[in-house]
């Protein structure tokens, strides 16, 4: 392969990773908006109705979002806040 097209396949890779990264972060703030129990209760009923391979990802970062919130109530004595 010339260097030329793998330098152009390294930039385009690139792009990729950033463009997703960026949709990422962007979905993660707002799923973080759903954070009262009757908010995700209602997010978990519209989840339910797609299929696991679709929700996986939203999913993740719900779970992920709600550990950190929990690790945040707690302190080092392992007491809540």
């Amino acid at each position: 392969m010339p260097l030329k097209n793998l330098i152009r396949d390294v930039r385009v890779s690139l792009s990729h990773r950033r463009t997703k990264r960026r949709a990422y972060r962007q979905l993660s703030a707002e799923l973080a908006a759903f954070h009262t129990p009757a908010e995700r209760a209602e997010l978990d009923l519209i989840l339910g109705r797609h299929d696991e391979n679709e929700t996986a990802e939203i999913r993740a970062i719900l779970n992920r979002q709600d550990y950190e919130r929990q690790r945040a109530r707690m302190t080092v004595g392992g007491y809540r806040a």
